[in-house]
C-alpha cells in the first residue's frame, strides 16, 4: 500500500521521499483459529508543503482502491489508513 500511496503522490507532483508505512494487524479468535480481521496502516515521514495538504488527504482517502493488496483483501479484512 505504501508504494501505491507514494506513486499516487508522485503523480500529483508531491515528493514522497521519507514516506514510511507502519502496519498493525488485529487478530481475533474464531473457534480455535486466529484470524486477521483488521489492518491499520499509518504513514509517517512525509514532509508535505502546506499548499499540498488537502491533495494528500484526497490521495489518502482513495489510494487503497488502486492498490492490488488492498483490493485482494477487501471484504475479508478491514483496512484503514492514516497519516501519523
Amino acid at each position: 500500500m505504501t508504494g501505491t500511496f507514494a506513486g499516487a503522490l508522485t503523480a500529483r507532483r508531491i515528493d514522497p521521499t521519507g514516506l514510511v508505512g507502519h502496519a498493525r494487524g488485529e487478530v481475533e479468535l474464531e473457534g480455535k483459529v486466529l484470524v486477521l480481521k483488521r489492518i491499520e496502516v499509518t504513514y509517517t515521514g512525509l514532509d508535505v508543503p502546506e499548499q499540498d495538504a488537502e491533495k494528500v488527504q484526497r490521495v489518502l482517502a482513495v489510494h487503497a482502491d488502486g492498490c492490488p493488496v488492498a483490493r485482494s483483501l477487501r471484504g475479508a479484512i478491514e483496512i484503514t489508513t492514516r497519516l501519523g
